[in-house]
C-alpha cells in the first residue's frame, strides 16, 4: 500500500519523469500535490500499470490534485546538458508551475532536486535568480522506487507517462516509419532497424547511441 505522504508537511509534493531512456522524443517530467487524505485503489508506479489503467487515472489525479504540473523537455535540450540534468531541470520547472508552492519535495530516485541549479543552456527556459533561490529554499527527499512507494510520485508518474505518450502518439502521424506510437522512441529493434532505413530526425536525441554500431551518424 503507498503512503499519502513522507513529511509532515500537507503541502508535499511528488516528481517524476518518464521516457528517460528513449532515442527520440522528450524527457517529460511532472509534479503533482495531493489532498493529505487521497485514497486511489488503482493508483501504482505508471510502470506497473496497464495503459487502459493509466488513461483512467489520469483524469482521477488532475481532478483531485490541489494543483499537478507537466513539462517536456525536448532532444536540443538533452543534447545540450545530457539526460540527467534535462530529467532533473523538467522536474524543477514542473515545481515552479504549481499553483501552489510546496512545502516539502519528494523525487523518485536518488539525486536531490535541487542539487544541480541554473545550469547554463542554451535552449528551453533559462531559471532566474528567484526561481533557484526558491528551489533551494524548498527541503526534499530522493527516494529510490518512489513512484511504488508514495502516491503522489506515483501520481506524479502517471502524468508524465501520460503526456508524453501522448506526444509520441502525435509526433508519430509526422514520422511514422519509426512507429512512435508503438515504441515510444525507446530502442527496440523496429525502431532502430528504421534509424538504419530512414536516417534520423528532429526528435531523435543525437548524443544518445542510436545503433549499437554507432561510431558516428552521418546527419
Amino acid at each position: 500500500m503507498l503512503h499519502n505522504n513522507f513529511s509532515s508537511f500537507l503541502l508535499e509534493t511528488g516528481t517524476d519523469e518518464a521516457g528517460r531512456g528513449c532515442l527520440a522524443g522528450p524527457v517529460t517530467a511532472a509534479a503533482v500535490i495531493l489532498p493529505i487524505d487521497f485514497k486511489n485503489s488503482i493508483l501504482n508506479d505508471s510502470k506497473q500499470l496497464s495503459e487502459k489503467a493509466r488513461e483512467k487515472l489520469r483524469p482521477i489525479i488532475e481532478q483531485e490534485s490541489i494543483t499537478f504540473a507537466v513539462t517536456h523537455l525536448h532532444p536540443k535540450e538533452i543534447d545540450e546538458i545530457n539526460i540527467l540534468n534535462a530529467s532533473m531541470k523538467g522536474m524543477q520547472e514542473c515545481v515552479l508551475k504549481l499553483t501552489q508552492t510546496p512545502e516539502f519535495i519528494i523525487v523518485d530516485g536518488n539525486r536531490a532536486l535541487n542539487a544541480k541549479l541554473g545550469l547554463k543552456n542554451t535552449f528551453g527556459k533559462k531559471f532566474t535568480k528567484a526561481e533557484i533561490e526558491l528551489l533551494k529554499s524548498i527541503p526534499n527527499q530522493s527516494i529510490i522506487k518512489g513512484d511504488s512507494k508514495y502516491l503522489s510520485i506515483a501520481a506524479a508518474s502517471i502524468l508524465a507517462k501520460t503526456y508524453r505518450d501522448e506526444y509520441m502518439d502525435k509526433i508519430h502521424e509526422e514520422f511514422p516509419m519509426y512507429n512512435w506510437k508503438k515504441n515510444k522512441g525507446y530502442p527496440t529493434q523496429e525502431h532502430r532497424d528504421a534509424i538504419r532505413k530512414y536516417g534520423t530526425t528532429k526528435y531523435h536525441r543525437m548524443s544518445f547511441r542510436l545503433l549499437p554500431e554507432q561510431l558516428k551518424l552521418d546527419i
